[in-house]
This record gives structure tokens, sequence and C-alpha cells, in this order.
């Protein structure tokens, strides 16, 4: 979105007018248990991250500068908790809008003694136009979105050019855009719209060489914890896809 844009919703927001803006996701509330809000009560003021048009100093928010990689739409956080505690030499970003899987996260994360995870609930579109610096992630992940699989839906997917551009500013050369779904038709979106995309490139053949391997796309890197969903998809024979590109320029 231009600036011009964004000035004329904020005019509009000020006049009372609504006005319908391109969100990444459907905010979703959900119903918490007393675990969740208890959670989010007690540590989101120590994890949780809230949305404003200012630039997060990483520095000042963990404490050192250690990589940053940023997760979008981490459900209910237990993989991203596990990775978090796996590599405390990086920091964690989360973004979540089902506010139930917010809560979820604390929790699990306050149980494993998490102290490198902070978490948004709020559109993830938003956090990266308002609150990400440019080129300072060195990681994007994309685990399992909402596949939109019906045709006349695509245009529904989140991989999509103008989103993408948008992660490309905000990644740091030579960081990587990490992605998986378990639907083969939008692994083969996703492939089609990051080789048209501008400053990047896919590092599946780096990887692959060097296990002898040809694809396009790479096997489940270890630090991409197996969740319990994955396990099920494969029970059942369900194929999953990881794709990775790293910005390049």
């Amino acid at each position: 979105m231009t600036d011009k844009n964004q000035e004329a919703i904020e005019k509009a927001k000020a006049e009372g007018k609504y006005i319908r803006t391109i969100k990444s996701f459907v905010k979703r509330e959900g119903r918490l248990t007393k675990g969740q809000q208890k959670a989010l009560d007690t540590y989101w003021p120590t994890m949780g991250l809230e949305h404003s048009k200012q630039l997060l100093d990483f520095a000042e928010v963990f404490g050192n500068d250690n990589p940053v990689v940023l997760e979008i739409g981490f459900g209910m956080g237990a993989s991203l908790v596990e990775m978090a505690k796996n590599a405390p030499d990086k920091n964690f970003i989360g973004i979540e809008v089902h506010l139930p899987g917010v809560g979820a996260c604390l929790a699990t994360a306050h149980e494993a003694g998490v102290n490198n995870l902070r978490v948004y609930n709020h559109d993830a579109v938003e956090i990266l136009r308002d609150c990400i610096p440019e080129a300072s992630l060195s990681t994007v992940q994309l685990f399992f979105p909402d596949p939109w699989h019906k045709k006349r839906h695509h245009k529904r997917r989140i991989v999509q050019p103008e989103f993408v551009q948008s992660l490309r500013s905000k990644l740091a050369i030579g960081g990587v855009f990490h992605m998986a779904t378990d639907w083969e038709n939008y692994a083969e979106h996703m492939i089609e719209v990051m080789n048209e995309a501008e400053g990047f490139a896919n590092i599946a053949a780096k990887i692959n060489s060097e296990e002898n391997k040809t694809s396009i796309f790479v096997e489940r890197p270890d630090s991409r914890p197996l969740t319990k969903f994955e396990q099920r998809g494969h029970r059942l024979g369900h194929g999953v896809w990881d794709i990775m590109f790293e910005r390049v320029s």
C-alpha cells in the first residue's frame, strides 16, 4: 500500500467512514480457556508486542543483537516455542491473529523457560509495514497457511507478488523465506510466485546438491519441528512440501 493510499484511509477513518482494507488473515477472537486467559494476563506484558506505527528496535526488545526469525501464523505456538528453545542464539517474533493461539503460545513458552520469543496478535501485513525495520530479518517462516483450495479463492492466498515484495524489503540480503504446505497445488503456486519475484533465488539446488538430490523443494530441515498435524498427515499418506528462497538483491 502506498503512503498516499494510507493517508486517504486514515483521513476516511478520522471522518468516521468505513474503509475495507486488505488483510493477510481474518482476525478471529475465538473462545479462551481459563489457562489461555491467565497466560495472556500474566505473560503478555513481557512477551507481547503491540502494533504501532513505530519500527521495533530489536536490541532494545531482546537485549541483544542476535539474528531475528519472524513467523507468520504460528497457530497454537508449540512448534514456534520449540524452535526458540532449540536456538537460544536467535530471537523469534511470532504473529498470530487467533487470540486463543496467542494465549496457548505464551503459556507454552513460560513452561519451557523461553525468553527469546515475542508475539503479536495482529495482522501480518500491517506488522511488516509499520513495525519491522528494513533488511532486519534473517528468516521469515510461513508454515501451513490457509490453502484456499478452491480455484476461485486462490486470490486470497497470502503468497502473492505484492506480499512477497513486502517481505523482501524486510529480509537482510542472504535472508531466507521458508514456506511449508501440505497442499501440492499451493506448493506449485508458491514456487510460481517466487520464481517470478524480483530479488529472490530458490536455494533448493544448493541444499539438495549436498545430499545428491535434485528437486525444487527441500526436505524438512531439523530446525522445523514435526507437528502433530504433520505427523497425522504422514500416517495418512499426505505429502508436505518445504520451499526456501533466499533474498539475493
